[in-house]
């Protein structure tokens, strides 16, 4: 089996992504200011070109490096909840926060 390109398999605020160098994505909000270089240590998969690392539960000396291009908020999104024989309403706005990051390197 042979894998054309690099891509990693990280865990980042309880989900798991696919990632390959280059990619941007939106992950749970992380810590670090903008601009600023962020190390993923929690690495599950890396697979290159003809081998693949499998952790278990992760791997222990991988990292992938992203730099941090925004910091933000989704569009709120309404919980509304009704109780049909009482007549009982509630809305709620929920909005998420989320950080952007561009992958540099799996290491």
């Amino acid at each position: 089996m042979l894998i054309n390109m690099k891509f990693a398999v990280i865990k980042a605020g309880g989900k798991q992504y696919k990632v390959a160098s280059g990619d941007k994505i939106k992950v749970e909000k992380l810590t670090a200011p903008e601009g600023e270089n962020f190390f993923f240590d929690k690495v599950l998969l890396v697979a290159r070109e003809k081998e693949i690392k499998i952790g278990n539960p992760y791997i222990r000396d991988a990292k992938v490096e992203a730099q941090i291009l925004k910091q933000g908020r989704e569009k709120k999104k309404i919980v509304f909840r009704y109780r049909q024989k009482t007549r009982e309403q509630k809305k709620k706005g929920h909005r998420q926060s989320y950080t952007e990051i561009q992958i540099l390197d799996i290491k």
